[in-house]
């Protein structure tokens, strides 16, 4: 059992002589006879101690500050807790120094920039791992045909409804607007041109990413976080399997095969909605919308429309894949991975459209 912590004073020697444990159960009322404590100390020595702890080197580290004493004999663990107390030992500023707001909102801008530049090189990094793991499981005959499908369903077929919506939706609307502003030169008519161009170019296939983004994006990041948080890919990892091939890549592939046809459907839809506001507000029979459609719209708006769907949707799953993968301490961070993902794929999804805008306007696909 240990003695209670005890000291003993040599006099003349100005050397306080410690005994017993120095800890919170053992400590008593140590700490007060310290205080009371009148004597010349230049030296502790704790040689003769049981053990000590963190409450015990606080006090031994208050006296000595107060008396200018110095401390000797403690073992190797003890030094060095007694060290880590000391350190520890610094003033605290209640208010942080004032920083004027432009300095504040450079550094501001200047971190931003620094963590953008890093995750564009993870992203990268993210890129290369990917193929490689496709590569591999191409090579070795190792590809996951049904987690794939699931994914097809996941991505594709439960989107088709709220995709739908939305495309019909912002069809009419095109159609809606074009037709107010065409009005006034009595030209309603190219209100057609304006929805089947609009919708197969660009608006259907980058709105449908957005949805992508907002809807399997934040789900592959959710899932991959959780399962990183778990351990569960430490898990995967000690069994010899990778996660790269079982995880990632058949939700990348999966949206890349799909986002074509979701970009084409909801290009369709949305010409579907372009017309019933035609036939409605401008009287213009739906045989004669889908006339009118396939005069002005060329072949390369429905090319430039499955070229783009495949990027955009590598793109959205590698970002929501990646942000998971970078999970890390709790659960706090799932939901900012989650949310980094969402605003990466869709900020990248329309950067890459605004590349592809002027690409085409230069290969002369107007």
């Amino acid at each position: 059992m240990s003695q209670p912590a005890a000291f003993t004073d040599d006099g003349d020697a100005g050397t306080l002589r410690f005994s017993g444990s120095l800890s919170l159960a053992n400590l008593g009322d140590l700490p007060d006879r310290l205080s009371a404590y009148d004597g010349k100390a230049e030296r502790l020595d704790l040689s003769g101690i049981e053990r000590i702890d963190t409450i015990g080197a606080w006090t031994i580290h208050r006296f000595s500050q107060k008396n200018g004493a110095a401390v000797e004999g403690l073992s190797e663990d003890g030094q060095h807790l007694f060290d880590q107390v000391q350190a520890a030992d610094q003033p605290v500023r209640i208010r942080g120094e004032h920083v004027p707001a432009f300095s504040r909102v450079l550094g501001e801008i200047g971190a931003a920039t620094i963590q953008s530049g890093k995750t564009l090189y993870g992203l990268l990094g993210f890129l290369g791992a990917t193929t490689l793991a496709f590569w591999a499981t191409i090579r070795h005959g190792r590809f996951r045909f049904n987690a794939t499908v699931q994914r097809f369903e996941v991505v594709g077929v439960s989107a088709l409804g709220i995709i739908g919506l939305m495309s019909f939706l912002i069809g009419i609307v095109i159609a809606q607007q074009g037709a107010v502003q065409l009005r006034q030169f009595g030209a309603e008519v190219y209100t057609i041109n304006l929805v089947g161009r609009l919708s197969l170019r660009e608006l259907g296939v980058l709105m449908t990413a957005i949805m992508v983004a907002g809807r399997s994006g934040s789900s592959f990041a959710a899932q991959l976080g959780t399962m990183k948080l778990t351990e569960e890919i430490d898990a995967m990892r000690t069994i010899g399997v990778s996660p790269m091939e079982a995880l990632v890549v058949p939700r990348v592939m999966a949206t890349v095969l799909m986002m074509p046809l979701l970009g084409f459907y909801a290009a369709l839809v949305s010409i579907i909605g372009g017309g019933l506001l035609c036939w409605a507000a401008l009287g213009i029979p739906f045989i004669t919308y889908v006339q009118r459609i396939r005069e002005v719209v060329p072949v390369s708006d429905v090319y430039i429309c499955l070229i783009k769907a495949p990027v955009f949707g590598a793109i959205i799953a590698m970002a929501g894949c990646f942000q998971g993968m970078q999970v890390e301490a709790d659960a706090e961070q799932v939901g900012l991975r989650t949310t980094s993902a969402v605003v990466q794929g869709i900020f990248l999804v329309i950067v890459l459209d605004a590349f592809f805008a002027v690409f085409f306007s230069w290969v002369g696909w107007l």
